[in-house]
């Protein structure tokens, strides 16, 4: 199993998930996972699960990277192949910046734009999401080119604007030089599965499809990958990125079987990506977050909860027009915005300028203990996104008895009966739904109660379930392939996988 992150060093519900899978796979008799990740802290464990990282494995056996490099020499010389040791000197590391929007921090973007003489506040957003400043009057998009976000984040250059030689290390996050490591990560994973026996490739999301299609290529095996979003919902359906979305197609075209967490982001991986319907099944996400005790009825106002990346794609703006909406009928009533992302400074701004900052709360990044902190005060849950594959934490509010508000656009409002669900761009609705569950207590209570009765069936153990039954067919079809002499290199382009009653 490849993945980018793994809890409890998690950027997001690509991580929480990964740790549901395997927990609940864990739990299956004879079933054993080898999860490989970029880098190791030494605190993941789960059982029947072996964690290994490609940064150990690169401290370990430095001489991958001290490969024969081929020089091309225009003129009329050939290649010539020359030992790393005698050309490194001469060789200049580069770091690729990804310019994905969604990862990148509030802090660098402010760096960014007064690194090119912008002031940060009078940057906002249009309503297509494009980042805009007003110049002469006139309003001018501003784009992230690499050399900003090289320079934002301290990238060491030297005197001939070429950056300096450096050896490679494996972050695990979302930096501006993804592509380098995602890239190194392929390479690395091919190699350490060297290592494993193992009967399946299970790849999650573009950062390891890489790695899993050489795996296959290399061993033959079947290979799943997990759809847990796609660059259309990364861009909030704008300035998709070529080169993310390509890798996706590639993983998704080469697997034997495509998993995805909803139909809606079915729906997107065969219309846009063109994959055969047949090979794709969507399997849901679960929750396996511990029940907080809330505080009982609390004094003071009612706390209405945003949780995620500030970014377009999670619909921030539309939380905050409903707020502003509320909060022209309701005085008790305190709005948080929990996260961070390229958009959380210029949300704040916007507070100010509707005038209700004083009602409004925004604490950056939480970890897991902040959020059980958080939602222990809150009142109502709200996600607003644009376009989410699913959306794990409104189960996880949901479990603590918290009755939510989610967009009609998102995967968990497949799984979800008893929520508000609005579209996203509909704040009047939104703000309706936030007055009712404030207004009207009774509304709230039935919500949460029967929201935690729902949210019982919504297990990992099931997720896990569906994706064994995946692995078996798949396993059975490559060993009926053999049998029939096809040979290892098994390639499924056309396997029908159902899922049973569904």
């Amino acid at each position: 199993m490849l993945g980018w992150e793994f809890p409890p060093h998690i950027s997001g519900g690509l991580g929480t998930a990964c740790h549901g899978i395997v927990k609940g796979l864990g739990r299956i008799p004879d079933t054993k996972v080898i999860f490989v990740v970029p880098k190791t802290f030494g605190d993941e464990k789960v059982k029947n699960t072996k964690f290994a990282g490609a940064d150990k494995y690169l401290e370990r056996h430095a001489k991958i990277l001290d490969r024969e490099v081929k020089i091309e020499v225009q003129g009329d010389y050939a290649p010539s192949p020359q030992p790393f040791d005698k050309v490194k000197d001469h060789l200049i590391y580069i770091e690729a910046a990804s310019s994905l929007h969604p990862y990148i921090q509030a802090e660098q973007i402010e760096r960014i734009l007064i690194n090119r003489d912008i002031d940060p506040s009078q940057v906002y957003f249009d309503e297509k999401g494009r980042m805009m400043t007003d110049i002469d009057g006139k309003p001018k998009e501003i784009t992230i080119a690499i050399s900003d976000l090289q320079d934002a984040e301290n990238v060491n250059i030297n005197d001939t604007n070429e950056i300096k030689p450096a050896k490679f290390e494996f972050t695990g996050r979302y930096t501006s030089n993804l592509y380098t490591e995602t890239d190194m990560y392929a390479r690395v994973a091919t190699e350490l599965s060297k290592q494993y026996d193992f009967d399946v490739i299970h790849a999650h999301d573009w950062l390891t499809y890489e790695a899993g299609v050489a795996i296959k290529e290399q061993t033959g095996k079947p290979l799943v990958v997990h759809v847990h979003a796609t660059e259309f919902d990364r861009s909030g359906g704008n300035y998709v990125n070529d080169r993310v979305f390509q890798i996706e197609k590639h993983g998704m075209k080469e697997a034997d079987a495509v998993i995805t967490v909803s139909n809606l982001t079915r729906d997107t991986v065969v219309k846009k990506y063109d994959i055969d319907p047949d090979k794709v099944q969507t399997v849901y996400n679960a929750v396996d977050f511990k029940p907080i005790r809330r505080i009982p009825n609390k004094k003071g106002p009612k706390i209405i909860t945003f949780l995620g990346r500030i970014t377009r794609q999670k619909g921030p703006e539309y939380f905050l027009r409903a707020a502003y909406k509320v909060l022209q009928e309701l005085d008790d009533v305190r709005f948080v915005m929990a996260g961070n992302g390229d958009m959380y400074h210029a949300m704040i701004r916007e507070t100010a300028r509707l005038g209700i900052a004083d009602r409004f709360h925004f604490t950056d990044f939480l970890d897991r203990d902040g959020v059980r902190r958080l939602f222990a005060m809150t009142d109502v849950f709200v996600m607003p996104s644009v376009s989410e594959p699913f959306g794990i934490v409104p189960l996880e509010a949901v479990r603590s008895g918290i009755p939510v508000i989610i967009s009609r656009q998102s995967g968990v409002s497949e799984v979800l009966d008893n929520a508000i669900k609005v579209d996203y761009w509909d704040d009047n609705a939104m703000a309706n739904a936030i007055y009712s569950l404030i207004k009207y207590p009774t509304l709230a209570k039935h919500l949460s109660r029967s929201g935690r009765e729902e949210i019982k069936q919504i297990k990992w153990d099931f997720t896990a379930t569906d994706i064994r039954n995946i692995y078996e067919e798949l396993i059975e079809m490559r060993n009926a392939a053999e049998d029939e002499g096809v040979g290892e290199n098994f390639d499924n382009t056309n396997i029908l996988i159902k899922k049973q009653g569904k």
